[in-house]
């Protein structure tokens, strides 16, 4: 009798803590992060820290940046005991955290996802521009995989799809008996569970979705030098077009970065029997400041929130039809310098610029790419003052001072 495999992924839910980019013992930024999800042995021997991205309640099972897996003293016995063979357990300090931890490292990986059986796998292609990823996976739902290619392995990657963690049914069964908490599972073995007719009409609007991200795509890669890789927040879906969020980053030929939403002109996924642009624009911020890492910094941070705002509310996208808009957003986590008295962060939408398009067009129809400008707090303040018209002045002072649409954590305000 063949064992059954689960998905073992971590059970995101608001008050939980988040936890950083592993760090060496002088806290430095590993510079290799994704060995601890590779299935193989990690070839970094040295002690890792932990940082706290968000403060809150522990959990048995977590994950830290890149979805390396963190568990405790309780949880690490149970994968000694069941798969001694198929991991190594590396001790982490956690920051304000006693107690032991420890990054939980698949050995094995093996290419045994059967796309047939899943619901929906797509591929990346060569007009995506990225040569060393055409026909590797580019997305994965309903994954079954074949578990006669995984010998008596229990814990492991599948190497077509190494993001995901496979555990065989006893060590569910046995994180199950103990609460262990932070966990969640999804069967990855068994019959398949799709409809017919819903893979048909889930493959036409991934169709949908990948005419219209090829040729987003193409407009990217005209704009600088793409990131390899894309931030996909934790929690996902919510009130974008394809119900999935998306951002991109780019190298500006200059140095500085570019950064834009890449999806929200994503094809409604309700819309079937043609292409649509979604909400018919995308958001960009750019920024000369030095970032470190891209997607933990605060302009990705602030970007995601103002997207967020956008996509909700449709009286927002109304208004930036008629021109540009100002707007708040919490300012937890941003710089200081940026923070209003009422703890609130200010942007611009919508300043036009020669450095980037205002509109290009998909399969769907015409795009609009807004930028967004960040305020200091001090330019808000005027800006409320002025009322009408104020925007447009402020735009001609930022055009005065060489700032443009570039957003910086602190510059000199261009009003008094």
């Amino acid at each position: 009798m063949e064992t059954s495999y689960f998905d073992l992924a971590e059970d995101v839910a608001e008050g939980f803590w988040c936890l950083g980019h592993p760090l060496d013992a002088q806290r430095q930024e590993l510079e290799d992060p994704w060995q601890f999800s590779m299935g193989k042995p990690a070839h970094f021997k040295g002690q890792i820290k932990l940082p706290l991205d968000l403060v809150g309640e522990a959990r048995d099972y977590a994950h830290a940046a890149f979805g390396t897996p963190v568990v405790n003293a309780r949880l690490a016995a149970i994968f000694q005991v069941l798969a001694p063979n198929d991991v190594e357990l590396i001790p982490v300090e956690i920051d304000s955290h006693e107690g032991l931890y420890f990054i939980l490292n698949a050995l094995r990986a093996f290419p045994c996802i059967d796309p047939e059986a899943s619901s929906e796998v797509a591929y990346w292609t060569e007009e995506d521009g990225l040569p060393e990823k055409v026909g590797t996976i580019f997305t994965i739902s309903g994954m079954r995989i074949d578990p006669s290619k995984v010998g008596d392995a229990k814990v492991f990657r599948p190497s077509e799809w190494e993001v995901s963690l496979i555990v065989s049914k006893d060590i569910k069964d046995a994180m199950e008996r103990a609460g262990i908490t932070g966990a969640k599972f999804e069967a990855v073995t068994g019959p398949p569970t799709f409809d017919p007719v819903r893979r048909a009409e889930t493959k036409k609007r991934g169709d949908l979705w990948d005419q219209a991200r090829i040729a987003r795509h193409a407009v990217w890669r005209g704009l600088g030098t793409m990131s390899d890789d894309s931030y996909i927040p934790p929690v996902v879906g919510g009130p974008w077009p394809g119900k999935r969020q998306v951002w991109q980053a780019m190298r500006r030929a200059d140095g500085g970065m570019l950064i834009v939403t890449d999806g929200l002109s994503d094809p409604f996924s309700s819309i079937l029997d043609h292409p649509t642009a979604g909400f018919g624009l995308e958001l960009a911020i750019e920024t000369p400041e030095p970032l470190g890492e891209v997607w933990k910094s605060w302009p990705v941070r602030l970007l995601e929130r103002v997207a967020y705002e956008v996509a909700e509310f449709e009286k927002l996208r109304v208004s930036l039809t008629n021109g540009t808009l100002s707007m708040e957003v919490d300012g937890v986590g941003l710089p200081e310098t940026l923070i209003t008295p009422e703890g609130r962060v200010a942007v611009l939408i919508g300043m036009e610029t020669d450095a980037l398009p205002s509109r290009f067009t998909l399969p769907g129809g015409e795009v609009r790419l807004l930028t967004v400008k960040v305020l200091m707090p001090a330019e808000l303040q005027w800006l409320l003052r002025q009322g009408r018209g104020a925007a447009a002045e402020l735009i001609r002072r930022f055009n005065e001072a060489g700032e443009g649409h570039l957003s910086r954590s602190w510059r000199q305000p261009v009003v008094s």
